[in-house]
């Protein structure tokens, strides 16, 4: 049987504190393709409060996993993209996809 050391345990502890929340998973995702303003996102991730997004994004940005960058236009609009951290998120999260589709519930 495979056995994970402690040190291989402190990386899935790493791993787990950014992708362990409810909606940083979804909010990675839906950064993958390209950067997008906060509204947009929101718009995307259907069910989150505005409060719980930017809380969110705010973590995933402290994290390194976001980049967070306000427009220097009249409009300050802030917009998130993914940092080279966050992209390599993706191979973790296409990994979840697969086991989703192996063992998670049924979906009609």
């Amino acid at each position: 049987m495979n056995k994970i050391t402690d040190k291989q345990s402190f990386c899935v502890a790493s791993a787990t504190k950014v992708l362990g929340d409810k909606w940083s998973p979804k909010l990675i995702a839906t950064l993958l393709d390209k950067p997008l303003h906060f509204c947009e996102i929101q718009s995307s991730t259907i069910g989150i409060n505005p409060r719980i997004l930017s809380s969110r994004l705010n973590k995933l940005n402290k994290l390194g996993v976001v980049d967070k960058i306000i427009t220097s236009d009249s409009s300050h609009k802030t917009i998130y993209s993914l940092t080279k951290m966050g992209k390599d998120l993706f191979p973790i999260l296409q990994s979840m996809v697969d086991w989703g589709k192996k063992y998670g519930p049924a979906t009609d």
